[in-house]
C-alpha cells in the first residue's frame, strides 16, 4: 500500500514544472506527484515521472482531492484557478506569485532561512530566483566583511517567461537571420541580438514590475535572522538579455574595509556558493545550467576605489526556484 503524501503539480509540463518533477523524484521519494495540465498543456499527454510513465491529468476541481501539497508552476492565471478550486486542505507552494498579495502569503527561500516554525494555512510564495541568488551572495559577504554599499546589474533570461519566452527568442533569432517579420507576443520588441531596458508597450508583463518584485523579495530575505548585522540593500537595475536560461549578475561592492582578494574568495565559500579564483575561467550562465546555488568569479578590485571590488555571479533560475519550492514541500509532508 502506497502511504506517500500526494502533491498536485499544476503546470507539470512547463519549464519550471519539469524542474520540480526532476528534483522531487530524487530528493523527496515520500511525495507522490500528481501531474495536472495547465495553460497550453493537453490532458492525457503521456510523460515520465522518474523512471515510470505518467499521464498529465485534466485540470478540474477533483484534481486536488486528497492532496497534501499544491505546487503552482504554470501561469498566474492557472494558479488563480487552482486557488479557486482549493478548499484549503492542501498547503500551497506558489512559484508564480499568484498568491503574493494574499494576507496569508509568506515569502519563502529555505536555502537562506534558518529553521522556522511553519504557520498553518499559510501560502508559501517562493522568492524570485534573482533575489535568492543575491541574498545568498550578500549575506555571506556581510557575515565576514561588512558592506558599506553595493550596486548590481541583473541580466535576466528569456526562460523567466517560460517556454513562450524561450520560443520567442529562438524564433526572433531565426527570423532576423532570414529577414522575416519578428514575433513579439512576449516582449513586444526585438530581443534577439540586443539588450532591453524596457519591453514594448503591449508586452503582457513589465520589466519594471519584475525589478520591483526582485527589490521587495531581496529586502525581505536580507532582513531574515542571521549572524550579525543585515547587509545594506543594494541599488539594482534589471536588464533583459538575449539568452535562454540562467541569470547573470555584475555586482560592485564597497566594503567598510576591503579585506583583499584572497580573503574575499575564502569568505564566500559555502555549501550553496561555488567560488572560482582568478586562475580559473569565470562562471557563465550556460555552464551553471542544472547546477544548485550560485557560482561567483571574476572577482577584481575597483581601480578607482580601494575599498570596492567587482564580482560576477551566475545562477540557474529554474533550478534555484524549484529547489526552494521542493524544500518547502519537504518541510510540509
Amino acid at each position: 500500500m502506497d502511504n506517500r503524501a500526494v502533491a498536485v503539480l499544476v503546470g507539470s509540463e512547463t519549464l519550471l514544472g519539469r524542474e520540480i518533477r526532476d528534483i522531487a523524484n530524487t530528493s523527496v521519494p515520500e511525495l507522490d506527484l500528481r501531474l495536472i495540465a495547465a495553460d497550453r498543456e493537453k490532458p492525457g499527454t503521456l510523460t515520465r515521472q522518474g523512471d515510470e510513465a505518467a499521464v498529465v491529468e485534466e485540470f478540474v476541481p477533483e484534481s486536488l482531492v486528497g492532496a497534501s501539497v499544491l505546487f503552482l508552476a504554470g501561469s498566474p492565471e492557472s494558479s488563480r484557478k487552482a486557488l479557486d478550486f482549493s478548499d484549503g486542505s492542501a498547503a500551497v507552494v506558489d512559484l508564480t506569485y499568484a498568491a503574493e498579495e494574499r494576507p496569508d502569503a509568506r515569502l519563502r527561500a529555505p536555502s537562506i532561512e534558518a529553521e522556522r516554525d511553519l504557520e498553518a494555512g499559510a501560502m508559501h510564495v517562493i522568492a524570485h530566483p534573482a533575489a535568492i541568488a543575491l541574498a545568498l551572495f550578500l549575506r555571506r559577504l556581510q557575515a565576514q566583511d561588512p558592506i558599506r554599499r553595493a550596486v548590481v546589474q541583473i541580466l535576466a533570461p528569456a526562460s523567466e517567461h517560460g517556454a513562450a519566452g524561450v520560443e520567442e527568442l529562438q524564433n526572433q533569432t531565426v527570423s532576423l537571420l532570414s529577414f522575416k517579420k519578428l514575433p513579439h507576443a512576449v516582449f513586444d520588441t526585438q530581443l534577439g541580438f540586443t539588450l532591453l531596458a524596457r519591453y514594448g508597450e503591449e508586452a503582457p508583463a513589465s520589466l519594471e514590475d519584475s525589478e520591483l518584485r526582485i527589490e521587495r523579495h531581496l529586502a525581505t530575505l536580507l532582513a531574515l535572522p542571521g549572524d550579525g548585522a543585515d547587509p545594506p540593500m543594494p541599488s539594482l537595475r534589471l536588464i533583459q538579455a538575449p539568452v535562454f536560461h540562467g541569470y547573470s549578475f555584475s555586482a560592485w561592492v564597497q566594503f567598510e574595509s576591503n579585506p583583499g582578494m584572497e580573503a574575499l574568495e575564502s569568505s564566500l565559500l559555502a555549501g550553496a556558493i561555488e567560488v572560482r579564483g582568478i586562475e580559473v575561467e569565470p562562471p557563465n550562465n550556460v555552464g551553471q545550467a542544472g547546477q544548485s546555488g550560485i557560482a561567483v568569479g571574476a572577482i577584481a578590485p575597483d581601480r578607482n576605489d580601494p575599498e570596492a571590488c567587482w564580482f560576477w555571479l551566475v545562477a540557474d533560475n529554474l533550478r534555484l526556484m524549484a529547489e526552494n519550492g521542493v524544500a518547502v514541500a519537504r518541510e510540509l509532508v
